[in-house]
């Protein structure tokens, strides 16, 4: 008898634009089973970060999901089991949802949604979640209703920050639409749909072209903000964008243990709506107030805290890190975290910093000014 063999790890999944980032040296990791770029030589997070504050930076985010939902009364159909009310929005329009676990209310993934009409709506998710929620959808799609995964159909390149209105007029894109909104558009003869979305607090467009279309975009975007001071920016950069906004990461800040309540993200709760999943047990966690609230952490001295950190007021423990980073833009140390219900903004706390006490000062996010409009 011979032991057993290990099984090995499935192949990472790779981005369309996977050989730009290896030609440009970029630092490659995992992210939701896809090979992704982390940061780039020449400055790395902290460059790619001012960059997008300061100018544009340029991210490769074709690892999200992608789903579409057709059919007679396809928007009632989500609008019935996310938990944004898409009766606020209308065609041409995003808007950020949760999808829930239907017992518990915890968040399977949030997500945009994009009304095409009403018989379609198109989503993105996370690239890790994304079967989750359209396994989910069509589970439970009655006839007439179809639920499709277009996760490798089409590409996302994010153009993010102050000057890229500048860099998509320069590719003759359309910019003057709203935020949370989309367009159709066409470049060069191909089809892309511009967004004016984003996840770093900027103002910034969120490009979709189809997946064989990707490079010949990437390489045209980068062309044409080389005079505006353009950066290709990893998801290193991504992520201390979006904790100085506090906008939540899921698997840290939002999970299947952390509800809407708790991560105070109940705005984006339609609680009118008479359905959607997890519905019976937000109603119920948001009458009977949240065991944990997540909260802001701004640094007092020089210690960076990172998710799992033990937070503590005096000898009493009153929560744990979910996020945390050094802020490029502010030179602090900053963090979102879970923390018991009567800690209030002000108040002072500690964290354990591996092995060292660290002060901190409860705030409510942003850490910075919100420029997406």
């Amino acid at each position: 008898m011979t032991d057993a063999q290990p099984t090995p790890a499935p192949a990472l999944q790779k981005s369309p634009l996977h050989s730009r980032h290896v030609a440009l040296g970029a630092k490659m990791a995992d992210f939701g089973s896809w090979e992704m770029p982390i940061e780039y030589p020449g400055g790395g997070v902290l460059k790619e970060h001012l960059a997008v504050r300061e100018a544009v930076g340029v991210f490769d985010v074709s690892h999200l999901g992608k789903g579409v939902v057709r059919g007679e009364g396809a928007l009632d159909f989500v609008n019935d089991r996310l938990t944004n009310d898409l009766r606020r929005v209308g065609v041409g329009q995003a808007q950020y949802t949760l999808c829930c676990d239907d017992r518990t209310g915890g968040v399977v993934d949030d997500l945009i949604q994009y009304v095409r009409s009403e018989d379609e709506v198109f989503l993105i998710p996370n690239a890790a979640n994304s079967s989750q929620v359209v396994g989910r959808l069509q589970a439970d799609a009655p006839e007439g209703i179809v639920v499709e995964d277009l996760h490798t159909t089409l590409a996302v390149i994010a153009v993010q920050g102050p000057r890229s209105t500048e860099l998509l007029q320069a590719l003759g894109l359309p910019t003057d639409h709203d935020y949370m909104s989309f367009e159709g558009a066409s470049w060069q003869g191909r089809d892309v749909v511009v967004c004016r979305t984003g996840y770093t607090g900027e103002r910034g467009y969120e490009l979709l072209p189809r997946w064989d279309d990707a490079v010949d975009l990437w390489d045209a975007v980068l062309a044409a903000g080389a005079p505006l001071g353009v950066l290709p920016c990893g998801l290193g950069a991504r992520d201390t964008l979006r904790t100085e906004m506090g906008y939540p990461l899921h698997g840290q800040d939002l999970s299947l243990d952390i509800t809407p309540v708790q991560a105070r993200a109940s705005w984006a709760v339609g609680w009118d709506k008479p359905r959607f999943w997890g519905r019976e047990a937000l109603l119920r966690e948001r009458e009977a107030g949240p065991t944990r609230t997540l909260w802001g952490l701004e640094g007092l001295d020089r210690g960076i805290p990172r998710a799992h950190m033990t937070v503590r007021a005096g000898e009493r423990e009153v929560g744990e890190v979910t996020s945390g980073t050094f802020s490029p833009t502010r030179k602090v140390g900053i963090a979102l975290a879970l923390l018991v219900p009567d800690v209030a903004a002000g108040d002072e706390v500690e964290v354990d910093v591996r092995g060292r006490t660290s002060r901190f000062r409860v705030v409510r996010p942003p850490f910075v000014p919100s420029r997406v409009r």
